[in-house]
């Protein structure tokens, strides 16, 4: 496969367009048309359709330059590390649910990362995007959290796609609402108590080989008729502080976040699903100074909010 044919194809699919690819990269939109056909023959699928309005990815396409700008990046990564003379630069990468404990850790960790030249990604999202990260963009940790009842189709994916996984901790939801709540005082709710109210959700459940319509069904109950998704934490604490009539199911949250945005956390006894967390990395993946540093805190945060 010709790497300079991938470049050219991903220009393409940014631009939508041969012209406009040819005037980026500087090369006669001949030529790439003709790049683009090879590949596509090098590769046994087509990219691209050729439509009035321009190039259209189709999805095998789409799936490709997703694993094509993987690879370019890490080798832009390769030849400015060697180019610029930064070799040694320390690099850590994961990628995690939108969980307070787990944030709490990385914001200890920035505190011990020490004095070497260093580049640090974290990055929140769902638990397909976890592992895709790993798979294609370079990233080397992922923790993805899923329902206990959903164990075997999540190892036997990871088996499969050459991951390895070890379970960081084990807990059942908490309700977060405002202190001015309607339920703030209630010791015992039910899942009845909460239809009148308005959850703030994350919009991106997932569990290999499954429909999502059969998981987002499982996860989001049909008894909430107004559902707000969101999918970034800071967004989820106003939304709780300004609107009373809010609730969301979380991990457990430290008490300095329910202060400091004015929530109280609840438990709810009709609730018993229970969810995992699992730290997930290449195999054969050697653990640096870095993932080492942050795997401690992360146990350290664990042990103090999840009991």
């Amino acid at each position: 496969m010709n790497i300079l044919h991938m470049k050219y194809a991903v220009e393409v699919a940014k631009r939508g367009s041969l012209s406009k690819a040819s005037e980026m990269l500087l090369v006669a939109q001949p030529n790439i048309s003709r790049s683009i056909k090879e590949l596509e023959a090098d590769i046994g699928i087509t990219i691209f359709e050729r439509t009035a309005k321009g190039m259209v990815l189709t999805p095998d396409g789409e799936e490709f330059i997703n694993y094509a700008k993987g690879i370019l990046n890490q080798i832009n990564a390769v030849e400015n590390i060697y180019k610029n003379g930064s070799a040694k630069k320390q690099r850590f990468s994961i990628s995690v649910p939108r969980a307070c404990y787990i944030s709490d850790a990385f914001a200890q960790f920035s505190k011990v990362i020490g004095d070497k030249a260093c580049e640090i990604f974290y990055k929140e999202t769902n638990s397909q995007r976890t592992i895709n990260n790993i798979l294609t963009h370079d990233y080397k940790l992922g923790i993805i959290r899923y329902a206990k009842n959903y164990d075997k189709y999540f190892k036997q994916m990871l088996d499969e796609k050459g991951l390895s996984y070890e379970l960081v901790t084990e807990f059942s939801y908490c309700l977060i609402m405002s202190e001015k709540s309607s339920l703030a005082n209630k010791d015992d709710i039910r899942f009845g108590d909460l239809t009148d109210l308005i959850e703030i959700a994350h919009a991106d459940p997932f569990v290999p080989s499954l429909p999502l319509s059969r998981v987002t069904k499982e996860e989001f109950s049909e008894d909430i008729d107004r559902r707000i998704f969101v999918f970034e934490r800071a967004s989820q604490f106003d939304l709780l502080l300004e609107n009373p009539k809010t609730f969301m199911w979380v991990s457990p949250v430290p008490e300095k976040i329910l202060k400091k945005y004015n929530i109280v956390q609840k438990k709810c006894i009709d609730n018993k699903k229970v969810y995992k967390d699992v730290l997930v990395y290449p195999k054969g993946y050697k653990l640096t100074e870095l993932d080492k540093k942050f795997i401690k805190e992360l146990n350290i945060a664990k042990n103090k909010y999840i009991k």
